[in-house]
């Protein structure tokens, strides 16, 4: 048995080593952690780089992977087969050019990003484009300069993908899709291209935040319908926007967009107006937009805390140095930008500020001139809706949210509350002293009425009292001359017997 076991026990380490000696010449294939590759056009200062092609960076990133790519000017085609991270170093100089051939970069996976990059020379046939994105969802394709390609960005039957804060420029059409749907198309530069953005056969897109500037069209639609245009800026293109089988909604929460060279008057006074009827609302539709906006709309992103607000601005002006500061011994919130227009010209500015970021009321001021400015009736709980006009001489514009107000407010609050509570007591009481008087008046009525009843009581008693004596008189009497018949006739009675006896007696 002993001899048995020693045999089992040799077996097991012999299968144990031969199994560990198996695995050291095997290399695991689980991954921890995503790679960054880095990418570089084999310059000296970044010889550790990776890659020199962006395209054998991509080959060899698995998902999740970034692939970052150093300044330089990269001329291949790029095509893009898995979800990963293609970044920039820089978006005016890392550069990827097609070399007139093709499309400069190809996306046929989901959940791509590329952000940093000036894309250009497409080829000029078919679907030739900047960026193609093909039969893919939930890309995000920003913060980059597209320029001189056929199409910009085109997305063929694509949906959920991200477009924002490119500048797309000098292409034939700036952004296509292409029976695509769910696509967000916001916050770019879209200049002088034929189209600016153009949708065939496409529907729920939203199109907003964007500036179409000096492009033969300013938008197309082609079969297109439901999707959303709201918050662009038009200017100078040929045709502002044009419409083909396709109806669309062209504003939200009753703002649509800027048109330049709309002649429309911001003198209406509807239910969304404030009390002068001034409010960045024109009063009469432009195209397919009911509510046109009388000045250039503008974004601008504050971070705080971690959380992302957006101020929105509606102005006339030319803002610009826009920034969000935090008083280093008030603790008081700012909001900064500059203004600037024709001499001798009134500005405007709707500014539309998210109450959680900065509360209200607001102290404004335009240059070292404190201004009223006015609240608009559709500010909401959330967002405070301020108009203010001010002369166009290169001011700049500051909007505070004071702490020492805000104090001033709440204290003024509470005051108001406890004078109306006091008002409140006082009328109680003003009420209970009047109904204090009726009922002593009805006291006095009721002491009136009980000293007359007292009155008659003692009428009443004194006339029982005397009917009391006059019944006990006469009662008394009755008793006497009973007593005294009742006495006669028992003397009678007495002598008539005794007459009897005596004459009995006798006989």
């Amino acid at each position: 048995m002993i001899e048995l076991n020693k045999a089992i026990l040799a077996s097991f380490t012999i299968l144990f080593l031969v199994s560990v000696s198996f695995l050291m010449d095997r290399k695991l294939s689980v991954k921890a952690t995503p790679t960054t590759w880095t990418v570089d056009d084999d310059r000296v200062e970044c010889a550790d780089a990776d890659f020199t092609t962006i395209q054998e960076a991509i080959n060899n990133a698995t998902e999740g992977d970034t692939v970052f790519v150093h300044k330089g000017i990269f001329y291949e085609s790029v095509t893009v087969n898995k979800s990963l991270f293609l970044i920039g170093e820089d978006k005016d100089s890392a550069i990827i050019d097609g070399n007139k051939t093709g499309s400069v970069i190809s996306i046929n996976a989901d959940s791509v990003s590329i952000r940093g990059f000036t894309i250009r020379g497409s080829g000029s046939t078919s679907y030739d484009s900047g960026i193609f994105v093909d039969r893919s969802d939930g890309n995000d394709i920003s913060h980059n300069t597209i320029i001189d390609n056929n199409y910009g960005i085109n997305l063929y039957y694509s949906s959920d993908n991200l477009i924002s804060d490119n500048t797309i420029i000098d292409n034939n059409d700036g952004v296509s899709l292409y029976s695509s749907i769910s696509n967000v198309i916001t916050d770019n530069k879209i200049i002088n291209n034929y189209d600016g953005i153009i949708l065939y056969y496409s529907t729920l897109n939203v199109a907003s935040g964007n500036t179409l500037i000096e492009n033969h069209y300013g938008t197309l639609f082609y079969d297109s319908s439901r999707n959303a245009v709201f918050h662009n800026n038009f200017v100078s293109n040929i045709q502002q926007t044009y419409s083909y089988n396709s109806i669309n909604d062209w504003d939200y929460l009753n703002e649509g967009n800027y048109w330049s060279g709309y002649t429309g008057i911001d003198l209406y006074s509807g239910p969304y107006q404030n009390a002068t009827g001034r409010d960045g609302i024109g009063d009469t539709p432009y195209a397919h937009d009911n509510y046109p906006l009388v000045g250039m709309f503008s974004d601008f992103k504050v971070t705080l805390d971690t959380e992302t607000y957006h101020i929105t601005t509606i102005c006339n002006s030319t803002i610009s140095e826009f920034r969000f500061e935090i008083g280093p011994e008030t603790g008081n919130k700012i909001i900064r930008f500059d203004v600037a227009g024709k001499d001798g010209t009134v500005g405007f500015c709707r500014v539309v500020i998210p109450i959680e970021l900065m509360e209200y009321p607001y102290i404004v001021l335009v240059g070292a001139e404190e201004i009223n400015a006015t609240k608009l009736d559709v500010s909401t709980e959330t967002r405070v809706y301020l108009y203010l006009n001010y002369s166009h001489n290169s001011s700049t514009v500051a909007i505070i949210s004071s702490k020492t107000l805000h104090l001033y407010n709440k204290l003024l609050d509470k005051y108001v509350a406890l004078n109306a509570t006091y008002y409140d007591v006082l009328n109680d009481y003003a009420i209970l002293l009047g109904n204090y008087s009726k009922l002593q008046k009805r006291h006095l009525e009721l002491n009136n009425s009980y000293q007359e009843h007292l009155s008659d009581y003692s009428k009443n008693v004194n006339n029982i009292q005397n009917l009391i004596f006059i019944f006990a008189a006469t009662t008394a009497i009755l008793i006497i001359t009973t007593i005294y018949l009742s006495k006669h006739a028992h003397r009678d009675e007495t002598r008539v017997f005794e007459g009897n006896q005596k004459a009995q007696a006798r006989a």
